[in-house]
This record gives structure tokens, C-alpha cells and sequence, in this order.
């Protein structure tokens, strides 16, 4: 059931597995409060999402319900991809925090958020899966720490009138990354939006896209306390999903 005339938009966010927490004595379920603050700071509910997909297999008529229920999507940052998601029969040693499971529900809100037209923002990781979940694929490794995009923030330009452009308000932005992994083909429909000076692809959307979408490389949840273009995300996001409760 969506939101009632009047209160925030729901924005479903995948939680992530962690192996331990500090203030928990359990393995855990966590979102970062850097997307719920700019989610919120947005007029958004963040509404967190169980990744359920037993053995690695996700029910795509289950999880298309429970996305069902939201107003919007957020597919956060997190751990790599298996290759074996995109045909890769190697697995590069830079390779971490593999969870099948988290995998396969990921994939499944993608195509979920995407098929029923539902406004969805990937990030980082996100941004990976979507692009693995239309059918491409991605360099497992950019080639060590003197090429990976790690603990930076560099200047990102933007596809004048794109849809990341008008959500920022600017041509470039200046963009917080960590990530040693990038697109190499891109996925059925997808464009790049957005490009890093080294050539890697920061931002990618969908021209036919049935509702509101875009996905970024970089983590803006970083830095949009401080940053309007940044937040600028998070504000199109939540009145796209406005639109839709």
C-alpha cells in the first residue's frame, strides 16, 4: 500500500549484510545514515528492505510485491558483484564481500523498480547492478590502487539536460568515489550520462525509462549535507516518488 495523500514518500532501500556491528552482539542488517539523512533531508521515509533470496535466489513475483509497496527505490552502495552474475568465469583477486544472496535480491528490486516504472536512484554498487541486471558486465579491477577511484573526490562532467544534469543543477559536479570497479559493457538501453576524466563511466540512465531513474558511480550521499548538487539527487528522487504515491 503507498503512502497516504500528505505524508513522505516511501523510498525502499535494500538493507546490506554485515558480519558485525559494534553495538549489536549479531551479525546485522544495515543502511548507511549518511542515504537515510539525505533521504529524509529530501521529505523521503526511508524504508528499509530484508535482502530474502534463500540459496541465492531471489522470488522475482515476491520481491516485485514487497517494491510494490514503496513510492520510490534506492539502491545503495556495498560489496562487489559475483562475476559469475555477468559471465565471468574468473574472479579477480581484488574481489570482496561477495554475498549471493544480497546479489540476487539486488538484481531482482532492479528489475522490479525498473518494470513498473517505479523512481529508482543506484548508487555505486547500485549503479553496477543495474547495469549487470540489463545485461552488461564490468572490469572486476581498474587496475590497482594507482587507477582505482578509492577515498577520492574528483571532478565529474555531466550530460548537458541529462537526467543527472537537471537533478544536480550543473554541468560537473565534484564527485566522492570508492570503488576499484567500473562498467565495461553497458547494459540493454542504458547511455552513460556522466564520465570521469580517465574515461570510467559515473553515470548511466535510461532514454525510454518508464519512470524516473538514473544511477551514479559516486557516493553523493558523501557529501550532500554540504552540497546542493549532491542532495539535488535525493530531492529528484523524493519528488518523482511524490508523484507517484
Amino acid at each position: 500500500m503507498r503512502t497516504s495523500t500528505g505524508a513522505r514518500p516511501l523510498i525502499g532501500l535494500p538493507n546490506r549484510f554485515a558480519a558485525t556491528t559494534s553495538a549489536l552482539r549479531y551479525a546485522a542488517e544495515v543502511t548507511a545514515r549518511a542515504l537515510v539523512d539525505a533521504v529524509w533531508r529530501a521529505g523521503g521515509e526511508p524504508f528499509m528492505l530484508h535482502p530474502y533470496a534463500p540459496d541465492g535466489v531471489a522470488d522475482p513475483a515476491e520481491v516485485a510485491a514487497r517494491v510494490a509497496r514503496c513510492d520510490g527505490v534506492l539502491l545503495p552502495g556495498g560489496g562487489d558483484l559475483a562475476p559469475q552474475a555477468y559471465g565471468a568465469h574468473d574472479t579477480h583477486d581484488s574481489v570482496y564481500d561477495v554475498d549471493a544472496e544480497q546479489d540476487a535480491f539486488d538484481l531482482a528490486v532492479a528489475h522490479a523498480a525498473l518494470d513498473a516504472g517505479l523512481p529508482l536512484l543506484a548508487v555505486c554498487r547500485g549503479l553496477q547492478v543495474v547495469n549487470v541486471a540489463l545485461g552488461g558486465t564490468l572490469q572486476q579491477d581498474m587496475g590497482g590502487p594507482e587507477h582505482e577511484h578509492r577515498h577520492l573526490v574528483h571532478p565529474v562532467t555531466l550530460t548537458p539536460d541529462s537526467v543527472v544534469a537537471r537533478a544536480a543543477g550543473a554541468d560537473k559536479v565534484d564527485a566522492s568515489c570508492y570503488h576499484h570497479q567500473r562498467v565495461d559493457a553497458l547494459g540493454s538501453g542504458l547511455v552513460a550520462t556522466a564520465l570521469a576524466s580517465d574515461g570510467t563511466i559515473e553515470a548511466l540512465e535510461l532514454p525510454h525509462a518508464q519512470g524516473w531513474f538514473t544511477a551514479v558511480q559516486w557516493h553523493p550521499e558523501d557529501t550532500a549535507p554540504r552540497d546542493p548538487a549532491q542532495q539535488g539527487l535525493f530531492d529528484a528522487l523524493v519528488r518523482a516518488a511524490s508523484r507517484t504515491a
